[in-house]
Parts: C-alpha cells; structure tokens; sequence
C-alpha cells in the first residue's frame, strides 16, 4: 500500500443537497459544470458515459444513485487506466458542502497534481454557479 497525497477540496452552494445531487449525479450535466472531464456532450454506452475531456476521450462509471449524497465514479483513459474519484454533496446549514477528493496518481508531477487540483477549483466554482444563480437550464432526471 502506497501513501497518496489526498486532498478534500470542497464549496458551499447555497441549494439543498437535494438539489445538488440531483443535478450533479445527472452526467448529461457534466458540460454545464464539469469543465475538467466533460467539454463535450456526453453519451451513454452500457454502464459507462463516454465524453471528450481536455486530456481525450474518456469513460465514467457513476456509483448508483443513491439517498446519502455519494457521487463517486471512476474515470478510464483512452490508455486503459482508470481513476476512482470520490465525491460527496452533504448538509451544511440551510444549503450543501461539495467535496471532491482528489487522490495524486503515483506518476503524477507535482505541477500536474497542482494543475488538476485547479481544474477540480474551477468545476465546483462552474458548480456553485449554475445552481444559485441558475445561469444555465438545469436538466434533472
């Protein structure tokens, strides 16, 4: 067993985790927010959603839907590897608290880690906004 660096990255958006999961755990979503692995539409195919990241072509493997504000999925690059990402929408105040843990790969340099964990910034930034200020249509399922 390796020790990884882990890094909880997390912002409140004032919208009920109702509200948040519903929207977040919803891929066809993932343009709206989700800058960093969806900047494309996305498609299912099997258990799997294939979408266009900044770094190429990408499968997503969401966790089932689920009462308790888990996200987490699994991300597989084109070159077979696959990344789990652990996600959470939880109760905090009247709104939620987004967390994101990002989890540094082994090869990882630590301008590469700084970069993603900018990138993961950036979403839950996009995130926030979409929900409170409802800049974009919102599609729930």
């Amino acid at each position: 067993m390796t020790n990884q660096q882990i890094e909880h990255i997390s912002n409140y958006i004032n919208a009920s985790p109702q509200q948040v999961y519903q929207f977040a755990s919803n891929p066809k979503n993932l343009p709206q927010w989700a800058a960093g692995l969806a900047n494309s539409e996305v498609s299912k195919q099997g258990d799997n959603w294939l979408m266009q990241a900044p770094f190429g072509l990408v499968k997503v493997r969401f966790i089932e839907t689920n009462p308790y504000g888990v996200l987490d999925h699994w991300v597989e690059f084109e070159s077979g590897v696959q990344v789990y990402n652990p996600m959470r929408v939880i109760q905090h105040g009247a709104g939620s608290e987004f967390i994101f843990t990002l989890i540094r790969q082994s090869e990882m340099t630590d301008d590469a880690f700084e970069q993603d964990k900018q990138a993961v910034i950036a979403d839950l930034t996009r995130l926030k906004t979409v929900l409170e200020a409802s800049l974009l249509p919102i599609e729930l399922e």
